[in-house]
Parts: C-alpha cells; structure tokens; sequence
C-alpha cells in the first residue's frame, strides 16, 4: 500500500475540490462518504444536495484528478443525491414535500405553465422526486400539456391519488371538473380549493412540488404563501415592456410575503431559424436578465420563441419529452440545473 493513500489523506486531497455554488470545499460540506482504499485503488461516494446538480460532473472530474494526483491507480466515485431541506417550518398540509416551489407570472400568456411542465420534466429526468400541481384554478391547462386530459385520479383513505405521468406526479383542478365546465367563483372559493388541492392530495415523498399559478397578485398566490412555507418563487416573464412592468408587482407582492425569489425565466426571448438556428430577437421590451438585475435576482436562463414548443404542448407531448435533445430541451435542463442549485444554495445557507 502506498504509505500516502490513507483516508486522512485521501480526505485531505478532496478539500481541494469547492462547489462552485455552495463556495466551500466538498468535505467540509460533508459530500464525501465511506472512504475505501485497496492497495492503490480508491473509492468513495460524493453525495450532493441535489440530483440536477449542475457541475456534477466536474465535480467528479476535480475528485478524481486530486486523488490521482497522492498516488492512486484507480479512483471509482459513486455520485449520489440528497434533498436537503431549508430551515422554513415544515406544514402537515404537505409532510413529505422537501421543496414547495411557486411558478408564477405578471400576467397570462407569457408561457409560465409551458415553462412548470418543462421544468418539473427535467427535474424529474435527473432523478428526483417531483409534484406538479396546477393551481390555475380558472384555467387548468395541464392535464392537456401533459397528455392526461380526460383521465380521473383515484381516491385512497380518503385522500386523492396524483396521476402519473413521466415521472411527474400531477394534480389539477381540470381533473376534477367536466369538460368545458367554467370556474365562476370568488376568492373565498379559490383560497380554498388551494388548500385542498394540498391538504387532500396524497403527495408522498417529494424533492420538489412545483406549483403552477394562475396569473396575476389575486387570491391564488397569497393563499399559497400563507398556507406553505414556500422554498421559493419562480418568476416567469416575456421581453415587453408591459410584461416586465406587471412581473414587478408580482415580485413586490412575494416580498410583502417573505416568500424567498428564486429566478426570473424569460420565455419567448428569440425567435430560433428551423434551417440555420440563428435567434432574432422578435420583441423589443425589457429582457428577463434586465428584469432579473432590476429587482436583485437570479436569471435562471431563457426559452426561444418556436412553434415546437407550443405545438407539442396542445398535442400533449411536453417539448421534453417531444424533442429532448432541441437547443431549448437543453435550456429547459440548464435552467432546472439552476433552479436546483438555487434551491441547495438556500438549503445549506
């Protein structure tokens, strides 16, 4: 045995490894688990905060080059994954969910429940364990997006069954209506079917439940901060003027709430030539970075303007899943890398 290849130093090795995101070294974070050494053969496990760690990989690569480096022939690392939780009270309306995760917007027709399903697909694709509820009460569109419109969730001890779809555990308010039924109600009403569709859905053991808001500063989003502690809320926002000026009093809203903001999604940021790939910027008002740097928050990334997307969407095949190696099926990764990352970032803080 090569006398340098003990644990200690093969501990001491790794503290050269930092996570880009967290700014401290992977041992002091506790990542590096059961240390073997045979001969001049290393092995261990790194477990991350997250299964969409975004620099998994390098972080694999910068461990194996260290321990290379004190001697080892052979260096096998496991890359595993563990949720952490933040330190906001957990609620018995949803004991099992790690993660509660806003997905809201200005206002309609920016995209934002395009950009829930996509983003809840690519979490779920790393491995993690992900809800997605549709809380746009007065227009629940993602039965449809997700290919389930039509089918009823079952019902166990008294709770309901989420439908699952790719990997996602859904549940809708269009489940539970008939076709083409209109949803006239008032506020009191939606708080409440807020609540139930959290306290009456057998959630499970989540890493992530992203929530899918109805548009606007109205009943919706503030019964959801007020009933859950939130991680966090995404911001789903277009480059128009007034699709930035209306995102800011969503944002103004979830900070009168103490609901931490994760990221700002810009969707339809360029329009994505079929034939040559070159982006045209098609509008001209406030991007989703500018918007981001104005209110001191993440930019988690943008979407292009392309029919696929929507095309797929109304066909009931998320573009995910539809298209999964497009240039925006790698931002959608990308920006749930981010989003992730974002989350652990609070996590470990």
């Amino acid at each position: 045995m090569n006398p340098m290849l003990s644990e200690a130093a093969v501990l001491d090795a790794l503290r050269q490894v930092n996570d880009p995101d967290l700014h401290r070294d992977i041992v002091a974070l506790g990542f590096v688990k059961d240390v073997r050494i045979d001969g001049t053969k290393v092995s261990f496990t790194i477990e991350l905060t997250t299964p969409a760690c975004p620099v998994k990989d390098l972080l694999k690569a910068e461990a194996e080059g260290v321990v290379l480096a004190i001697g080892a022939t052979q260096v096998d690392i496991e890359m595993t994954a563990r949720v952490r939780t933040t330190d906001r009270e957990q609620t018995p309306l949803i004991p099992g969910v790690k993660h509660c995760i806003a997905i809201a917007s200005g206002k309609g027709g920016v995209g934002k429940s395009t950009v829930s399903v996509n983003l809840a697909l690519a979490l779920a694709q790393t491995g993690a364990r992900v809800g997605l509820m549709d809380a746009d009460v007065y227009g629940p569109s993602i039965p449809l997006m997700m290919g389930v419109q039509g089918e009823q969730p079952l019902t166990a001890n008294n709770k309901i069954l989420p439908i699952q779809r790719h990997g996602v555990a859904l549940m809708s308010l269009g489940f539970l209506l008939q076709e083409g039924q209109a949803v006239l109600w008032r506020g009191p009403m939606v708080a409440g079917t807020v609540k139930q569709l959290l306290e009456d859905v057998l959630w499970d053991e989540l890493d992530y439940l992203l929530v899918d808001l109805p548009p606007g500063t109205g009943d919706a989003p503030m019964s959801l901060a007020q009933l859950v502690p939130l991680t966090g809320v995404v911001l789903v926002t277009t480059p128009h003027h007034v699709a930035a000026n209306i995102a800011g009093k969503s944002i103004q809203l979830f900070q009168r709430l103490n609901t931490p903001l994760l990221g700002v999604v810009e969707n339809m940021a360029g329009y994505r030539c079929p034939n040559c790939g070159t982006v045209t910027r098609v509008f001209s008002g406030m991007t989703g970075e500018e918007l981001a740097k104005q209110y001191g928050m993440p930019f988690l990334g943008s979407i292009p303007l392309d029919p696929e997307i929507s095309q797929s969407s109304d066909q009931g095949e998320p573009a995910l899943v539809a298209y999964p190696d497009s240039g925006y099926g790698l931002e959608f990764r990308a920006i749930a890398g981010r989003l992730a990352a974002e989350i652990s970032v609070r996590s470990m803080a």
